[in-house]
């Protein structure tokens, strides 16, 4: 059945209309987005079995070419879809940008975006003045933290050029699993002294999964 041959009151468009975004399913709100369908499916069925099938977020993930898999989904649909993604990882980005700090749930969201490739492992440096507003970050590293290749001075020469009060670390493990693993407490062990030090307090190090986070500092480990 076609867009055109619902009742009215049960056209995406209208009931937008009428109720506003909120009273819309995910689907109907793609749907107002592609607009068109097939010939076989109208395009809220077409978005209907597509979030079924792979969820919301799983469908931000996929590549132009992975969406072109899904049937009725082609180029033009496959770039509408990753824009509209892509716009709320910016909203999400600018949002946060110059936040103050006041949880380590703060640094979770804060980093939400911002790693370029949740499939490699990055250590961030978050620069805080001192009202602990975020004024910079820097990717320090990309690949697993290892002690040994982490040197403080890398990770503090950002610091000092930025006058920044505090600093927190951020890395994300890719596996979704935020416990810290030996390596981990090794290098904030190690930066934890070198803070002291130069004067740069060490506030935190947190870990970012896909939906959880962990607090060096709210697990009474950065005494």
């Amino acid at each position: 059945m076609r867009i055109h041959d619902l009742d009215p009151e049960h056209r995406p468009r209208e009931r937008f209309l009428q109720s506003g975004p909120a009273a819309l399913s995910s689907a109907e709100l793609m749907a107002l987005i592609l607009k068109t369908g097939t010939r076989h499916h109208n395009i809220v069925d077409t978005c209907q079995a597509m979030i079924s099938r792979h969820g919301l977020e799983r469908l931000a993930e996929l590549s132009l070419g992975e969406l072109q898999d899904i049937p009725g989904i082609g180029p033009a649909k496959a770039m509408q879809i990753k824009a509209v993604f892509e716009l709320q990882k910016r909203v999400s980005f600018i949002r946060h940008t110059n936040k103050k700090v006041r949880s380590a749930k703060d640094v979770y969201e804060y980093m939400t975006g911002r790693v370029p490739d949740e499939h490699r492992e990055h250590l961030f440096l978050l620069h805080l003045n001192t009202k602990n507003h975020i004024i910079r970050h820097d990717i320090i590293s990309v690949g697993t933290l290892n002690a040994s290749l982490i040197h403080p001075r890398e990770i503090f020469k950002p610091a000092i050029r930025e006058s920044a009060h505090a600093v927190i670390l951020v890395h994300n493990h890719p596996s979704g699993d935020v416990e810290p693993s030996n390596a981990d407490r090794q290098v904030t062990a190690t930066l934890k002294k070198a803070s002291a030090i130069l004067q740069i307090e060490l506030l935190d190090h947190v870990i970012v999964g896909c939906d959880s986070y962990f607090s060096f500092r709210e697990h009474s480990l950065l005494a």
